[in-house]
């Protein structure tokens, strides 16, 4: 155990007058198991780079470990697995890799195939396997959920609950539950660790967040009465002070000790209300300042004129010779909300192109309501480039409805100015959700649309598909957000 300590750290990057990090200071011990959790666009993997050393710290950051980054940037992905292994860990035991292999229930022949014609899921499983024989090393664990299906995250969630040491980056509740014991998140304005998992976490933010909700409404009513209070009382007081200089009602002369002595009394009763109001104003100002913006999104979805808008029966997709899905089917009824499930490779984002109208080669029969407008969000964001203003007018959309989607999705205001080059691969994601919900459409289409999408807004997206019961095709591996939202799964 050795502890890895983060004092008074400050960050900004060149250019910008906006702080990602403010004299932040924490303390991590190298057993946690740690998973990172906070909106995106706070600075999760500026602090994952800060770590690693990418990023000047200023010297706010000490370790007497070493950091390691996953997913391990691997140069020559033509090479054999075995070598791609060995160029990570140098002096590895085959026998303990294959051990590791086993937990993750991946085959040995893939020692023997070249880095690159191995699955997503496959190159996670083996990078994180290579990483874990390394000793004396902090392991970064940055999103390896993505592009996983719900089977694979189960079993790495699994693997890592087993280890030790290591922070792990994700927006997946489940899985975070599953395999951590601490929670670091990146607030509005600080870092915080809590021992617990998400869950704990999430209970015991609600639960603050509750509290100053109610003492921020108890203030103001404090801060309302003791106003009124304190002018009543100057009124008073003044009204006392005229007094001095005039005469009582029954004519005889004014004690002026009296009413000099009834005036101080006044006025130390006015300057007891007025530190109390500042007292209350002061407390007050401490509230609220890590409660999370999480406004009801809108969507304004068009009825069909039928009540059936797709059916597939029977349908086997093929690109050349190869299937990539046999004897698909299902319909799509108004007001069904369905998750489409299956492994990695089973023809999931085929169906959906192919409903979307996509030229595909198929056998069965395929039915698509005549003039049924689609709005699909696909799971590529690499063509967003450009300001947001441009993006709402190439698409033809409305652009105080887009932004107004994307500032409750806690995009600032400052992220308007810049180019969605530079966005965080969850801003973007949320900018092409933006975009969908504001599309008139008949059906709605989204090709694993959480991916790298935060906790947060992942729940204000769940919450607006259960309020509003749009007509919707979806992909996605988050096992919390399809159990709460679908109406019907259909398994390839």
């Amino acid at each position: 155990m050795s502890l890895i300590n983060v004092q008074n750290l400050n960050f900004a990057y060149d250019g910008s007058y906006d702080p990602i990090f403010e004299d932040v200071s924490f303390r991590i011990d190298s057993d946690w198991k740690l998973g990172f959790t906070g909106r995106n666009g706070r600075g999760k993997t500026t602090f994952l780079r800060l770590l690693l050393g990418e990023l000047d710290d200023g010297g706010a950051i000490s370790a007497q470990v070493g950091f390691d980054y996953f997913p391990f940037q691997v140069e020559h992905k033509e090479y054999l697995t075995a070598d791609v292994v060995e160029e990570i860990v140098p002096d590895y035991q085959q026998w303990q890799f294959m051990r590791e292999l086993s937990l993750l229930q991946v085959s040995d022949d893939v020692l023997y195939r070249p880095f690159n014609t191995l699955s997503n899921g496959e190159q996670t499983k083996v990078l994180l396997a290579a990483l874990f024989l390394k000793e004396d090393r902090f392991l970064l664990i940055d999103e390896p959920t993505n592009h996983l299906d719900r089977q694979a995250r189960e079993l790495v969630s699994n693997y890592l609950r087993a280890k030790r040491g290591f922070i792990l980056v994700s927006h997946d509740r489940a899985f975070l539950d599953n395999c951590v014991d601490h929670i670091l998140s990146i607030n509005r304005t600080n870092i915080e660790i809590q021992k617990g998992n998400f869950s704990d976490w999430w209970e015991n933010k609600k639960r603050q967040d509750d509290y100053e909700l109610a003492e921020n409404a108890r203030l103001r009513k404090d801060i309302k009465r003791l106003s009124e209070a304190a002018k009543r009382t100057s009124n008073w007081s003044h009204e006392v002070e005229k007094t001095k200089n005039g005469t009582r009602n029954s004519g005889s002369k004014v004690d002026k000790g009296y009413v000099g002595h009834k005036a101080a009394k006044m006025m130390k009763r006015s300057k007891s209300i007025e530190q109390r109001q500042q007292s209350a104003i002061e407390d007050k100002s401490q509230l609220l300042k890590n409660i999370e913006s999480s406004d009801s999104l809108k969507i304004s979805q068009l009825t069909y004129h039928k009540h059936q808008l797709v059916e597939l029966d029977g349908v086997s997709i093929q690109y050349g010779e190869r299937a990539v899905c046999g004897d698909v089917s299902f319909t799509i009824n108004q007001g069904e909300r369905i998750a489409l499930s299956g492994r990695n490779g089973s023809g999931k984002s085929s169906i959906l192109k192919l409903i979307c109208g996509d030229e595909m080669t198929y056998t069965g029969t395929f039915r698509r309501g005549s003039k049924l407008k689609i709005s699909y969000v696909s799971q590529d964001t690499s063509h967003l480039q450009g300001n947001l203003t441009d993006y709402a007018r190439d698409n033809d959309i409305d652009e105080s409805l887009f932004k107004a989607i994307l500032r409750k999705l806690d995009f600032s205001r400052i992220q308007f100015e810049k180019d969605m080059s530079s966005f965080s691969g969850g801003q973007k994601k949320k900018v092409l959700i933006a975009k969908s919900l504001c599309e008139r459409v008949h059906l709605h289409i989204w090709d694993e649309p959480l991916n790298f999408i935060d906790v947060i807004s992942r729940m204000q997206i769940e919450e607006l598909l259960l309020e509003h019961k749009p007509t919707i095709l979806f992909v996605e591996h988050d096992r919390e957000f399809c159990d709460a939202v679908a109406t019907k799964t259909v398994e390839l």
